[in-house]
């Protein structure tokens, strides 16, 4: 028990012990939410590859004041979005009441896409409201028009999945049945939807039972005080890092292949500077909102920021004083500041890209600090058809994924090879539970050799995954990025190579006209499709790379002997 108890008089300052004492107490906290969903929720994008998080909001505002060390670190900044849009809504109602839980989808709003259903709890103490706590997971699938929601040929959100505006799918402790009638009419997984919004529930519930131990050990006013400390040493710790980089102004431009309806690339483009501890962060050249679905909102924009930051700064600590000492320049109507009803489903290629720009102006300011390009696509893919369980009843089924790719080389060593995205810290879901649920067979899931970007650091190997349909029939989506630009080497490292789909039709493989977006793909029993990811890029100079490492590789099938010091093309 502490000496701070609520009966106790509450300390002007908080001591270091304390501090850190509370400071851990919090994110398991965070940590426990996330046990508790990981290992309840049915869909295996949430239960297996941790798509979701959780933590403590401030109760004025809404920002991050803690999250746990599993959850998605770009949840980290939207969920701070999305607990102002829950609150803004219940103000218009009446107010946040004890008892309520609200749910939205709302990409605009709360940040990321529709798949990403937040939760937001007010948590009340003594009568008056102390913080909230919040959950967001990736659902299965939410209606639209593509199985899993990934749909590269979207003009409008409401073809790629139901909209849900904040609404209280918990009132007064009671649960709303008509709002989840509604949420199961507009799925096509209605058993995945019910066991993973009670899965989320239940790590809801199980963080009020933790606040509520913590407060029975310390005074109320001692936590709200250690919120403010943590939050401060975050802004501190930032400027400290702004303060050692040199001053100047560096930029960096980088493209999207296209948005899935228009074959044009994309440009992302970020003009940064660094003036004694105060960093500007400009993406205003950057194009305009496009028509298809790489589009995301302000509130995702800045998440993305947050996450490369914590990546080149990664002793600072995870909350809201992290965005605290950066100015964010972002305008309207931009492809990463777009407006309803603009397409985001595709968000996770864009916040890839804002970190790769993000990555490379910061390494012209600090290059020993700094990875190049990791793979840059998550490389949505959906299989879904129908399962005949009789004569007479035919059940949907929905096979979704991520894949993994390669990371950047950096100064100390080369990139980690078949990693998941810089944007989580998420698992590449396992074959075998994919194989165990859905109709499919891998018959390929290797290193794809060659595919690093060379240097004295070479980047970490992509990977190729083959996947064969064991049902009758059934329809691929796609959903990828870097398949007409490498991820980028950085202090003269060479790119990745290119990101390759390639899909089954008789004895013909083919590519999709869009790079690596396309739906609708009909395949039959025995058909395949097969992804080739990119791998990292190269750090350094390849004449600086030692001869036992060049060596090493070749040995080990890593590289050929033959390997380019430009990736121009797909390996």
């Amino acid at each position: 028990m502490s000496e701070f108890n609520s009966s106790n008089q509450s300390p002007k300052v908080l001591d270091p012990v304390t501090l850190a004492v509370l400071a851990g107490r919090l994110e398991q906290i965070a940590d426990e939410m996330d046990a508790t969903l990981y290992r309840s929720a049915f869909n295996p994008i949430i239960a297996e590859a941790h798509d979701a998080c959780h933590g403590l909001y401030d109760a004025v505002n809404g920002d991050t004041l803690v999250q746990g060390k599993s959850g998605l670190p770009i949840f980290v900044g939207v969920m701070a979005f999305a607990v102002r849009a829950a609150s803004t809504v219940a103000l218009e109602r009446g107010g946040m009441q004890p008892g309520d839980t609200w749910l939205f989808n709302d990409p605009y709003e709360g940040g990321t896409h529709a798949n990403d259903f937040k939760l937001v709890r007010p948590y009340f103490k003594d009568g008056v409201l102390f913080c909230y706590l919040a959950s967001a997971a990736h659902w299965h699938d939410v209606g639209g028009a593509v199985p899993g929601n990934y749909n590269p040929g979207a003009t409008e959100c409401w073809q790629e999945a139901v909209q849900i505006p904040p609404v209280r799918i918990i009132k007064g402790g009671e649960l709303q049945e008509d709002v989840l009638s509604i949420l199961r009419a507009n799925t096509r997984l209605p058993d995945s939807l019910w066991g993973d919004l009670n899965a989320q529930l239940a790590a809801l519930d199980l963080g009020v039972k933790r606040l509520d131990a913590l407060l029975m050990d310390y005074a109320k006013d001692v936590v709200l005080m250690a919120f403010e400390s943590l939050r401060k040493r975050a802004l501190l710790f930032m400027r400290e890092h702004i303060r050692a980089l040199p001053n100047g102004d560096y930029t960096f431009d980088d493209i999207l292949d296209n948005d899935g309806v228009v074959d044009e690339p994309l440009h992302i483009t970020l003009d940064m500077r660094i003036e004694g501890e105060h960093l500007s962060l400009d993406f205003s050249r950057s194009s305009p909102q496009c028509a298809g679905p790489v589009n995301i909102s302000r509130a995702t924009a800045v998440a993305a920021c947050y996450v490369a930051l914590k990546h080149v700064f990664p002793d600072v600590p995870a909350n809201a004083g992290v965005l605290d000492a950066v100015e964010f320049i972002i305008p309207d109507g931009l492809v990463i500041s777009c407006e309803r009803p603009r397409p985001v489903g595709g968000y996770t290629e864009t916040i890839l890209r804002m970190i790769d720009v993000i990555f490379s102006a910061m390494a012209q300011a600090c290059p020993t600090q700094v990875v190049a390009h990791a793979y840059g696509t998550i490389n949505a893919l959906s299989i879904a058809g129908y399962k005949q369980l009789g004569p007479q009843k035919r059940v949907p089924w929905v096979m979704f994924s991520f894949f993994g790719g390669g990371h950047g080389a950096h100064a100390h060593g080369d990139g980690l090879s078949h990693a998941n995205a810089p944007i989580s810290t998420a698992t590449i879901p396992p074959l075998e539970i994919l194989e165990a649920a859905y109709p499919v067979m891998f018959t390929q899931w290797a290193l794809r050799p060659d595919s690093g970007g060379v240097g004295q650091h070479r980047g970490g190997l992509g990977a190729v995954y083959e996947i064969e349909l064991l049902e009758e029939s059934a329809q691929a989506f796609i959903f990828g990025e870097r398949a007409r630009s490498g991820p980028k080497g950085i202090v003269g490292g060479g790119d990745a190579a290119l990101n390759v789909f390639e899909y089954q039709q008789g004895d013909q493989w083919l590519t999709p006209a869009m790079g690596a977006k396309m739906r609708g793909i009909a395949l039959k029993r025995g058909e395949r499709v097969r992804l080739q990811t990119p791998g990292g890029g190269g750090w350094g100079l390849v004449t600086d790379r030692r001869a036992e490492d060049i060596a090493h590789d070749e040995a080990m099938g890593y590289v050929s002997s033959t390997q380019s010091i430009h990736h121009g093309d797909a390996s």
